[in-house]
């Protein structure tokens, strides 16, 4: 690579990498995006993983964070052929005995679902969007003072509560097992503080805009944003893996698309002794054990009213589901894990040959682990959807250690780029008064392990830029 002057240079194009270029390039910055893959994306990426014909998302499917993120709303996504689709219902939580909790658009109509704990979910649900206008934006930024302060305060009150400790509003098992799903994705206990601020934001999401899929597979994304960055006049360098600073062209700012160990690898002669102990210190999470299945008809769920959802969440009561991120937080493999799946070639008929279907699942697992869950998840999805192995036509299955060599932001596994706990919830990956800006001048982070943190919204690499372009050229953006 010849080396040519910019004004920034961003090391990884995941959802953040490219919203840190984009946002930077917009501002009139000269950026260039260096990609150790072949093609742009990080974990927006889609293949054909089992049989020819079969679109799957290798990594992210179901983007509830993404139909309300204040950056990807700012992107004329649909000129780049890049289209959301909802599900008639975002969520549903089926139980052994045939029936099911849905999330849908309407709280209304998801109300209804939980029975006796009808009127206690809307008044719940209802005190998070009425203040969504107020709070929505702080919720996915860095920790300051709230804009409406108020507001977010009342917010908090609920949201800082354990899972554990929340559940207690509901009196039935529909309820509380709806809630169990919607706090599981933070992957940790539910006993965790910070556990119902997740549940809450992902039932509100699905009310303000719905949890959609992507027509053709996740992948539009990461070529809509590549393509509109490019269409700014950014440029990226692919199959370009950046092992030191030296491989660089020369630049005023870098940003880091990538976690505290690789940032400390490529560039820790440049970092303070205080930094770099912090960064040593990161914690990271549970993981994940993915599988992706080709089929050869939907899959078949007792409840009938699962087929019109996009994720399912698997593990029947509260307790079960408690149960079993206890274990896995402790070091355990449960026989009956609590599964996530999803469903996206029920909307999409893109995603397999006609008549056909995918679905795309994983269950946590302990950090690192090399442990084969396939037959716990598929008995799982068994025990709500009998006949479902004998629609399998084919499997493809990614334990923790190849999920790392996938993406090596995933350490063992850890699709959130590290713990999402109080502790690390808005100090991550360091506690700094901006956890964006490393110790080194000009070297920024801008990775899922920084706030918000997971998910596929862009606002890490958002933040990141706008701190670089304050700090380093002295421009502000609104």
């Amino acid at each position: 690579m010849k080396k040519t002057e910019f004004d920034a240079v961003v090391i990884g194009s995941g959802p953040n990498g490219l919203a840190a270029a984009i946002t930077l390039q917009r501002a009139g910055l000269s950026v260039l995006i260096v990609e150790g893959e072949k093609t742009t994306g990080g974990g927006l990426r889609s293949k054909a993983l089992t049989l020819p014909g079969f679109v799957h998302d290798v990594c992210s499917a179901i983007h509830p964070l993404a139909a309300v993120s204040p950056f990807f709303n700012s992107l004329p996504l649909v000129r780049y052929d890049c289209s959301f689709i909802y599900p008639p219902t975002a969520a549903a939580h089926p139980f052994d005995d045939g029936t099911a909790a849905l999330l849908k658009p309407s709280p209304e109509e998801t109300a209804q679902s939980l029975g006796v704990d009808e009127k206690t979910y809307l008044r719940i649900i209802y005190s998070v969007l009425k203040k969504w206008s107020q709070i929505g934006a702080d919720l996915l930024g860095p920790l300051h003072f709230p804009k409406h302060p108020q507001a977010m305060a009342s917010f908090g009150w609920n949201a800082l509560r354990t899972a554990s400790h929340f559940t207690n509003k509901f009196d039935y098992f529909s309820a509380k097992g709806l809630w169990a799903g919607m706090a599981a994705h933070g992957m940790q206990p539910l006993n965790h503080r910070s556990t119902s601020a997740i549940a809450l934001v992902l039932l509100a999401t699905a009310h303000l805009q719905g949890w959609p899929v992507v027509q053709g597979g996740s992948q539009s994304i990461a070529r809509a944003l590549t393509a509109y960055f490019t269409d700014l006049g950014g440029k990226i360098e692919t199959d370009f893996y950046v092992r030191s600073l030296q491989q660089l062209p020369s630049a005023r700012a870098i940003l880091f698309d990538t976690g505290p160990r690789q940032l400390l690898e490529i560039a820790g002669h440049r970092l303070s002794s205080l930094y770099k102990w912090q960064l040593q210190k990161f914690r990271y999470g549970m993981g994940v054990y993915k599988i992706d299945w080709a089929l050869d008809a939907p899959v078949p769920f007792k409840s009938a009213a699962c087929c019109q959802a996009g994720t399912v969440h698997i593990g029947n009561t509260f307790e079960e589901i408690a149960s079993s991120e206890q274990a896995t937080w402790e070091g355990s493999h449960p026989e009956q894990p609590f599964v996530i799946l999803a469903q996206q070639s029920l909307f999409d008929t893109s995603r397999a040959p006609e008549g056909k279907h995918t679905a795309w699942a994983y269950c946590h697992v302990p950090r690192g682990s090399e442990i084969d869950m396939t037959e716990r998840i598929e008995r799982q999805v068994e025990r709500f959807a009998p006949g479902f192995r004998d629609c399998i036509l084919a499997r493809h299955a990614m334990n923790t250690a190849q999920l790392e060599a996938y993406n090596g932001n995933y350490v063992g596994g850890d699709i959130n780029g590290g713990v999402a706990d109080l502790r690390q919830l808005f100090t991550r990956p360091a506690l700094r008064f901006s956890p964006y800006r490393t110790s080194a001048k000009g070297l920024y982070i801008c990775s899922a392990s920084t706030p918000p943190g997971g998910g596929v919204h862009g606002m890490c690499g958002y933040h990141a830029a706008r701190k670089v372009l304050k700090d380093i050229f002295n421009i502000k953006v609104p």
